[in-house]
C-alpha cells in the first residue's frame, strides 16, 4: 500500500472513529447526577497513589470518602487534615486494615499500598462484602492474581484495577483505528520504559524506622528484614519481595494496550528475557535497570524493553507503544498517538490528543458499576491479572535465564527453579489465601 493509498484508508478509518461508541455511551451514564445511594469510601494507603485514586472520588457527591489507614502516623495526620479540609468532617483513622473491614459502614476500599500488600487486602476486603479499587499492578506474583480472581468470583465483588488508560477516550480512539484494519497485519508491538528511578545509585546503612512507622505491619506478609530508608516510601519497587521494577510498575499500563489494541485475552506460548544492572553496576536496586523481554504467540510478538540510564527512547518518546503493521505503525504514549505510514518518516496524524480525565473516568466507571452490576467494569481483575502475570513472566525468565512456558491452568512452567517464583511464602502470622 503506497503513501497516497494508505492516507485515503486512514482518513475513512478516522471518520470511522469519530461515531459515537459503546464506551462513549456508557462513560455518559456512570457520570454521577446527586447525592442518593450514599456510597462509604475508605483508602488503604495514603501516601501516593492511593491518595490521588481518592482524590477522584472528591469528583463524586455520592461518594463519601470516610476512612483512612496507614501504617505511618504522620501520612496518616496529613491525609487525615487533607480529607478533614474538603468535606469539613473527621475520617475515620485505622493503623491496621482489618479493623477498618469490619466497620460494617463502610461500602468499598481504595487499596494504594506497595505491590506485596494487594493480595491480602483485596481478598480480605472481598470477604467482608466490600467492593475494591486496587492500584497496579494487580499483585506481586503469578499466584497472588489467581487467588484476588478467585475471591472477586467468590464472594460476586466489584474489583476495579487501577490500569486507568482503559478509560481514557484517547485510547478507545486509538483501538477503534487498530481495529479498523488501516495499519494491516500486525506483527508485532513495541513497548519501552525508560525512567532512572529504577536505578537506587546513593545508599543509607540500616536504621531503626521513623517514628510513627509500624515497619513490621509494612514487611506483613514479606520476609523480616532491617529497616532501610531506600527500601522504603516509593523506592520499594524495586525490590523484589515488594515489587517487579519498571516491567511491573509502567509496563502494565502499556502491556495492557498492547494487548487490548491486538485483541490477546490469554498468555503467550512462550517468553524470553535477560536483564541486569547493566547500565550502572553500582545499582543497589534487586530488579534490573535493563530488561528486554518477548512474548510469543501464534502470530504475535510483543517486546519490551527499559533501560534506566537515559530517559530517551524511539520516536523522541521515553515510554511509548509501537504497533508494527504492513501498512505502517501506530505510536502512542498518554501524550498522544499518531501514524506513520510504511516507508515514510512522516507523520499522518498528530491530531488525537487526551482530555486527562482517564483516571477520574475509571473511578465513575467503578462507582456506577457499585450501583449498577450489570454495568461492564473497564478494568475487570481478570484483565488486571493478566497484564501483572505477562509482567512476571518477563521477569521470571530474565531471573532464571531460561525461555519459559507457563501453564495457566496447572500454575507451572515445568521448571523448579522457575515454579519457586510464582507463589510468595508469607512470612507468619500472615497466610496465603486459600480459595
Amino acid at each position: 500500500m503506497n503513501r497516497r493509498n494508505f492516507i485515503a484508508h486512514s482518513s475513512a478509518a478516522l471518520a470511522a472513529m469519530m461515531i459515537p461508541d459503546a464506551f462513549a455511551a456508557s462513560l455518559e451514564k456512570t457520570r454521577p447526577v446527586g447525592a442518593n445511594d450514599r456510597i462509604n469510601v475508605a483508602l488503604i494507603g495514603c501516601r501516593s497513589m492511593g491518595w490521588g485514586n481518592l482524590a477522584e472520588f472528591f469528583n463524586f457527591p455520592e461518594a463519601n470518602c470516610m476512612a483512612l489507614c496507614d501504617v505511618d502516623q504522620g501520612v496518616l495526620r496529613q491525609r487525615a487534615s487533607e480529607l478533614e479540609a474538603h468535606n469539613h468532617k473527621r475520617p475515620l483513622l485505622y493503623t491496621d486494615y482489618r479493623k477498618l473491614l469490619e466497620n460494617p459502614d463502610i461500602d468499598a476500599v481504595v487499596i494504594g499500598t506497595p505491590d506485596h500488600w494487594h493480595c491480602l487486602m483485596t481478598v480480605d476486603a472481598c470477604a467482608a462484602g466490600k467492593d475494591v479499587y486496587v492500584e497496579k499492578p494487580l499483585a506481586n506474583s503469578i499466584a497472588e492474581c489467581d487467588a484476588m480472581v478467585a475471591a472477586t468470583r467468590r464472594y460476586n465483588r466489584i474489583v476495579q484495577v487501577g490500569q486507568q488508560q482503559r478509560s481514557g477516550r484517547m485510547w478507545h480512539e486509538m483501538k477503534r483505528f487498530i481495529d479498523t484494519g488501516a495499519l494491516g497485519k500486525i506483527a508485532s508491538v513495541n513497548v519501552w520504559a525508560n525512567f532512572k528511578y529504577a536505578s537506587i545509585l546513593q545508599w543509607s546503612p540500616d536504621s531503626n524506622p521513623p517514628e510513627g512507622v509500624d515497619f513490621d505491619m509494612w514487611l506483613g506478609p514479606a520476609p523480616l528484614r532491617s529497616f532501610n530508608q531506600h527500601r522504603f516510601h516509593g523506592i520499594w519497587r524495586m525490590f523484589w519481595d515488594y515489587g517487579g521494577g519498571l516491567v511491573t510498575d509502567w509496563g502494565v499500563h502499556l502491556l495492557d494496550m498492547a494487548l487490548w489494541g491486538t485483541g490477546k485475552d490469554s498468555l503467550p506460548n512462550r517468553v524470553v528475557a535477560v536483564g541486569g544492572n547493566f547500565a550502572f553496576p553500582d545499582n543497589h536496586a534487586e530488579t534490573f535497570d535493563t530488561l528486554s523481554a518477548t512474548w510469543q504467540y501464534d502470530d504475535l510478538l510483543i517486546q519490551w524493553n527499559n533501560v534506566a540510564a537515559n530517559e530517551s527512547g524511539p520516536y523522541g518518546k521515553s515510554y511509548g507503544i509501537e504497533f508494527r503493521g504492513t501498512n505502517g505503525s501506530l505510536v502512542a504514549n498518554r501524550e498522544s498517538w499518531e501514524v506513520y505510514p510504511a516507508g515514510s518518516p512522516d507523520k499522518f496524524s498528530e491530531q488525537h490528543l487526551p482530555d486527562n480525565l482517564d483516571r477520574r473516568n475509571h473511578v465513575a466507571n467503578f462507582i456506577a458499576c457499585i450501583k449498577d452490576h450489570s454495568l461492564p467494569l473497564a478494568c475487570p481483575i481478570e484483565n488486571g491479572a493478566l497484564c501483572a502475570k505477562f509482567a512476571h513472566l518477563a521477569n521470571i525468565a530474565a531471573r532464571t535465564r531460561q525461555s519459559l512456558s507457563f501453564n495457566d491452568a496447572t500454575h507451572s512452567f515445568g521448571l523448579a527453579e522457575a515454579d519457586a517464583l510464582v507463589r510468595p511464602a508469607y512470612r507468619a502470622p500472615w497466610k496465603f489465601p486459600e480459595l
